[in-house]
Protein backbone atom coordinates (compact mmCIF):
# COMPACT_ATOMS: atom_id res chain seq x y z
CA UNK A 1 0.00 0.00 0.00
CA UNK A 2 1.14 3.14 -1.33
CA UNK A 3 2.39 5.89 1.53
CA UNK A 4 -0.35 8.31 0.29
CA UNK A 5 -3.47 5.51 0.85
CA UNK A 6 -2.08 4.74 4.40
CA UNK A 7 -1.95 8.23 5.85
CA UNK A 8 -5.68 8.44 4.47
CA UNK A 9 -6.66 5.32 6.28
CA UNK A 10 -5.02 6.63 9.50
CA UNK A 11 -6.88 9.98 8.99
CA UNK A 12 -10.28 7.91 8.81
CA UNK A 13 -9.49 6.37 11.84
CA UNK A 14 -8.22 9.20 13.58
CA UNK A 15 -11.70 11.16 12.92
CA UNK A 16 -13.12 8.29 14.64
CA UNK A 17 -10.95 8.37 17.55
CA UNK A 18 -11.53 11.94 17.87
CA UNK A 19 -15.53 11.01 18.39
CA UNK A 20 -14.81 9.54 21.44
CA UNK A 21 -12.42 12.83 22.88
CA UNK A 22 -12.48 14.52 24.78
CA UNK A 23 -12.14 11.58 27.35
CA UNK A 24 -12.83 11.80 31.51
CA UNK A 25 -10.24 11.45 33.55
CA UNK A 26 -10.78 7.99 34.47
CA UNK A 27 -10.76 7.07 30.81
CA UNK A 28 -7.07 8.76 30.20
CA UNK A 29 -5.85 7.34 32.95
CA UNK A 30 -6.82 3.73 32.20
CA UNK A 31 -5.76 4.10 28.75
CA UNK A 32 -2.24 5.89 29.48
CA UNK A 33 -1.44 2.96 31.84
CA UNK A 34 -2.72 0.47 28.85
CA UNK A 35 0.06 2.09 26.74
CA UNK A 36 2.68 2.37 29.32
CA UNK A 37 2.85 -1.64 29.52
CA UNK A 38 2.35 -2.12 25.73
CA UNK A 39 5.35 0.42 24.59
CA UNK A 40 7.46 -0.47 27.43
CA UNK A 41 7.30 -4.17 26.90
CA UNK A 42 7.83 -3.64 22.72
CA UNK A 43 10.52 -0.88 22.80
CA UNK A 44 12.83 -3.06 24.97
CA UNK A 45 12.16 -6.59 23.32
CA UNK A 46 13.30 -4.49 20.29
CA UNK A 47 16.53 -4.14 21.63
CA UNK A 48 16.63 -7.80 23.08
CA UNK A 49 14.99 -7.25 26.62
CA UNK A 50 13.97 -10.58 27.61
CA UNK A 51 10.85 -9.51 30.09
CA UNK A 52 7.70 -10.61 27.89
CA UNK A 53 4.40 -8.08 28.52
CA UNK A 54 3.01 -9.93 31.05
CA UNK A 55 6.25 -9.85 33.30
CA UNK A 56 7.04 -6.22 32.26
CA UNK A 57 3.14 -5.76 33.69
CA UNK A 58 4.30 -7.62 37.08
CA UNK A 59 7.56 -5.60 36.59
CA UNK A 60 5.97 -1.85 36.43
CA UNK A 61 2.82 -2.53 38.81
CA UNK A 62 3.71 -4.65 41.60
CA UNK A 63 7.43 -4.12 41.90
CA UNK A 64 8.54 -7.54 42.20
CA UNK A 65 11.48 -9.10 39.95
CA UNK A 66 10.99 -12.07 37.82
CA UNK A 67 13.01 -14.91 38.37
CA UNK A 68 16.21 -16.12 36.41
CA UNK A 69 15.92 -12.64 34.61
CA UNK A 70 19.00 -10.40 34.14
CA UNK A 71 18.93 -6.91 36.45
CA UNK A 72 19.32 -4.62 33.48
CA UNK A 73 16.41 -5.83 32.08
CA UNK A 74 14.22 -5.54 35.35
CA UNK A 75 15.95 -1.34 35.37
CA UNK A 76 15.45 -0.99 31.56
CA UNK A 77 11.53 -1.46 32.50
CA UNK A 78 11.67 0.89 34.82
CA UNK A 79 13.23 3.64 33.34
CA UNK A 80 11.55 3.48 30.17
CA UNK A 81 8.51 3.49 32.64
CA UNK A 82 9.64 6.85 33.90
CA UNK A 83 10.35 8.36 30.93
CA UNK A 84 7.24 7.35 29.62
CA UNK A 85 5.73 9.43 32.30
CA UNK A 86 8.03 12.37 30.81
CA UNK A 87 6.75 12.36 27.19
CA UNK A 88 3.07 13.09 28.37
CA UNK A 89 4.74 16.11 30.51
CA UNK A 90 6.00 16.74 27.06
CA UNK A 91 3.03 16.20 25.42
CA UNK A 92 0.99 18.76 27.54
CA UNK A 93 3.57 21.71 27.12
CA UNK A 94 3.15 21.02 23.21
CA UNK A 95 6.97 21.29 22.42
CA UNK A 96 10.10 19.35 23.14
CA UNK A 97 13.86 21.06 23.53
CA UNK A 98 17.11 19.57 22.99
CA UNK A 99 17.12 19.49 26.91
CA UNK A 100 14.01 17.22 26.47
CA UNK A 101 15.79 14.52 24.67
CA UNK A 102 18.63 14.24 27.03
CA UNK A 103 15.96 14.00 30.14
CA UNK A 104 14.47 11.30 27.76
CA UNK A 105 18.20 9.26 28.13
CA UNK A 106 18.80 10.00 31.58
CA UNK A 107 15.43 8.57 33.09
CA UNK A 108 15.49 5.26 30.92
CA UNK A 109 19.52 4.91 31.48
CA UNK A 110 20.47 6.53 34.86
CA UNK A 111 19.82 3.27 37.09
CA UNK A 112 21.94 1.48 34.42
CA UNK A 113 25.02 3.85 34.06
CA UNK A 114 24.63 7.28 35.28
CA UNK A 115 27.58 8.49 33.84
CA UNK A 116 26.21 8.09 30.53
CA UNK A 117 22.96 8.67 31.19
CA UNK A 118 21.94 11.70 29.10
CA UNK A 119 25.37 12.93 28.02
CA UNK A 120 26.28 12.59 24.48
CA UNK A 121 28.65 9.67 23.59
CA UNK A 122 32.59 10.65 23.87
CA UNK A 123 33.57 7.54 21.91
CA UNK A 124 33.06 6.52 18.23
CA UNK A 125 30.69 3.53 18.36
CA UNK A 126 29.57 1.04 15.56
CA UNK A 127 25.76 -0.42 14.65
CA UNK A 128 26.47 -4.00 14.01
CA UNK A 129 25.49 -5.39 10.34
CA UNK A 130 25.53 -1.73 9.04
CA UNK A 131 27.50 -0.69 6.44
CA UNK A 132 27.25 3.28 7.11
CA UNK A 133 29.29 4.55 9.89
CA UNK A 134 27.99 6.80 12.93
CA UNK A 135 28.61 10.43 13.49
CA UNK A 136 31.84 11.44 15.19
CA UNK A 137 31.51 12.30 19.04
CA UNK A 138 32.98 15.59 18.12
CA UNK A 139 30.47 16.12 15.35
CA UNK A 140 26.90 15.34 18.04
CA UNK A 141 26.76 18.86 19.19
CA UNK A 142 26.09 20.41 16.19
CA UNK A 143 24.08 17.65 14.78
CA UNK A 144 21.55 17.85 17.91
CA UNK A 145 21.53 21.37 17.69
CA UNK A 146 20.23 21.17 14.43
CA UNK A 147 18.22 18.52 14.69
CA UNK A 148 15.12 20.16 16.53
CA UNK A 149 14.60 23.25 14.46
CA UNK A 150 14.97 20.78 11.29
CA UNK A 151 12.01 18.37 13.37
CA UNK A 152 10.13 21.51 13.73
CA UNK A 153 10.20 22.82 9.85
CA UNK A 154 9.21 19.22 8.60
CA UNK A 155 6.39 19.43 10.26
CA UNK A 156 5.33 22.50 8.22
CA UNK A 157 6.12 20.74 5.22
CA UNK A 158 5.09 16.90 5.66
CA UNK A 159 1.70 14.99 6.92
CA UNK A 160 2.44 15.03 10.74
CA UNK A 161 2.55 11.14 10.80
CA UNK A 162 5.52 10.90 7.97
CA UNK A 163 7.29 14.47 10.08
CA UNK A 164 7.22 12.08 13.09
CA UNK A 165 8.58 8.80 11.53
CA UNK A 166 11.44 11.06 9.65
CA UNK A 167 12.46 12.49 13.04
CA UNK A 168 12.29 8.34 14.97
CA UNK A 169 15.32 7.65 11.79
CA UNK A 170 16.74 10.92 11.97
CA UNK A 171 17.58 10.44 15.55
CA UNK A 172 18.67 7.05 15.02
CA UNK A 173 21.16 8.27 12.48
CA UNK A 174 23.04 10.76 14.83
CA UNK A 175 22.67 7.91 17.25
CA UNK A 176 23.84 10.60 20.15
CA UNK A 177 24.10 8.02 22.73
CA UNK A 178 25.93 5.19 23.66
CA UNK A 179 23.16 2.75 24.30
CA UNK A 180 18.91 3.74 24.45
CA UNK A 181 18.63 5.66 21.44
CA UNK A 182 16.31 3.19 19.84
CA UNK A 183 14.04 3.97 22.91
CA UNK A 184 14.60 7.32 23.13
CA UNK A 185 13.72 7.40 18.94
CA UNK A 186 10.35 5.51 19.66
CA UNK A 187 10.09 8.01 23.16
CA UNK A 188 10.62 11.31 20.78
CA UNK A 189 8.09 9.76 17.71
CA UNK A 190 5.15 9.32 20.05
CA UNK A 191 5.86 12.67 21.64
CA UNK A 192 5.33 14.23 18.12
CA UNK A 193 2.20 12.23 17.47
CA UNK A 194 0.76 12.92 20.64
CA UNK A 195 1.44 16.63 20.82
CA UNK A 196 -0.87 16.53 16.75
CA UNK A 197 -3.31 14.42 18.43
CA UNK A 198 -2.75 10.71 16.99
CA UNK A 199 -2.30 7.69 19.22
CA UNK A 200 0.58 6.33 20.69
CA UNK A 201 2.50 4.12 18.10
CA UNK A 202 3.21 0.09 18.97
CA UNK A 203 5.77 -1.18 17.38
CA UNK A 204 5.58 -5.37 18.13
CA UNK A 205 9.08 -7.38 18.86
CA UNK A 206 8.13 -9.52 16.01
CA UNK A 207 8.37 -6.68 13.47
CA UNK A 208 12.24 -6.23 14.44
CA UNK A 209 13.80 -7.32 11.78
CA UNK A 210 12.02 -5.93 9.27
CA UNK A 211 12.23 -2.27 11.30
CA UNK A 212 15.85 -3.07 11.40
CA UNK A 213 16.02 -3.39 7.32
CA UNK A 214 13.93 -0.67 6.82
CA UNK A 215 16.44 1.64 8.84
CA UNK A 216 18.85 0.43 6.92
CA UNK A 217 17.49 0.66 3.69
CA UNK A 218 16.28 4.00 4.89
CA UNK A 219 19.78 5.86 4.85
CA UNK A 220 19.17 6.03 0.57
CA UNK A 221 15.35 5.81 0.67
CA UNK A 222 12.85 5.76 3.64
CA UNK A 223 9.84 4.65 1.58
CA UNK A 224 9.84 1.16 3.03
CA UNK A 225 10.43 2.73 6.85
CA UNK A 226 7.71 5.25 6.75
CA UNK A 227 5.27 2.27 5.18
CA UNK A 228 6.58 0.36 7.82
CA UNK A 229 5.89 2.72 10.80
CA UNK A 230 2.62 3.97 9.29
CA UNK A 231 1.13 0.69 8.89
CA UNK A 232 2.04 0.37 13.20
CA UNK A 233 1.22 3.27 13.43
CA UNK A 234 -2.83 2.34 11.64
CA UNK A 235 -2.78 -0.94 13.77
CA UNK A 236 -2.10 1.22 17.10
CA UNK A 237 -4.70 2.94 16.28
CA UNK A 238 -7.26 0.20 15.71
CA UNK A 239 -5.92 -1.23 19.03
CA UNK A 240 -7.12 1.92 20.83
CA UNK A 241 -10.62 1.77 18.90
CA UNK A 242 -10.83 -1.84 20.03
CA UNK A 243 -11.08 -0.31 23.92
CA UNK A 244 -14.29 1.46 23.01
CA UNK A 245 -15.91 -1.00 20.59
Amino acid sequence: MSISSLLKEIDLLQNEIDQYRPLDEYAQGQIKEYFRIGLTYTSNALEGNTLTESETKIVLEEGITIGGKPLKDHLEAVGHSQAYDFMYACVTKKLFTEDDIKRFHHLFYYRIDERAAGIYRKIQVYLTGSKYPLPKPEDLSSLMHAFIPNCISSFKQEHPVVAAIRAHKEFVYIHPFLDGNGRVARLLMNVLLLQHGYTIAIIPPVMRADYIRCLEVGRQDDTQFVQLLARMIKESQKDYLRLFR
